[in-house]
């Protein structure tokens, strides 16, 4: 069950993506292969950029392409969960490149995972997280609605119970 754990440290999303992309596939490759490969852990930090997932709307982007483009603000349309995230400077991103086949858990048992890591993580300095019914990720005082934040955002890819994207830490913490 262990991992390599690799610090991209500042990196354009692009080029972060890309990499999870040939870990990903080649991770899929090995187990197809029966061959044993590494699961990874990358942790980095984006320059200010909006990521798109599967099921968003881009009407939930305020901001037009050509607009984010003047600004130097990245946007990317991707293949994971989720709707609009913000990424930028001064926040925990982390994309666990995982076989959860090597875990025993399956794909929704992962996100609960992750979900808890975050929730004990943040409790640890003095941060009451919670999940909300019905919304993704974790949230600062989830009791009272109107002044629910969130603090995390999830958002996963699964194939062949091989994942990449991950959760990333939306306040600052630097």
């Amino acid at each position: 069950m262990a991992f390599i754990v690799e610090d991209l440290g500042k990196i354009e999303y692009k080029k972060a993506w890309d990499y999870q992309k040939l870990l990903f596939n080649n991770l899929v490759k090995a187990k197809n292969n029966g061959e044993a490969a590494d699961n990874r852990l990358l942790i980095c930090e984006h320059p200010h950029v909006f990521t798109l997932g599967k099921s968003g709307d881009i009407s939930n982007l305020l901001l037009n392409t050509k607009t984010l483009k003047e600004k130097g603000i990245g946007y990317y349309h991707i293949d994971r969960g989720g709707d609009i995230t913000y990424h930028g400077p001064g926040q925990i991103v982390v994309y666990p490149i995982f076989d959860l086949d090597t875990f025993g858990i399956g794909t929704r048992e992962y996100v609960f995972k992750l979900e808890q890591i975050v929730i004990e993580t943040i409790n640890w300095y003095g941060i009451n997280g919670s999940r909300l019914d019905n919304a993704a990720g974790i949230w600062i005082k989830p009791i009272l609605p109107a002044m629910s934040r969130k603090i995390c955002a999830i958002g996963v890819r699964s194939s062949k119970r091989v994942t990449m994207h991950g959760l990333a830490l939306i306040e600052k913490f630097h």
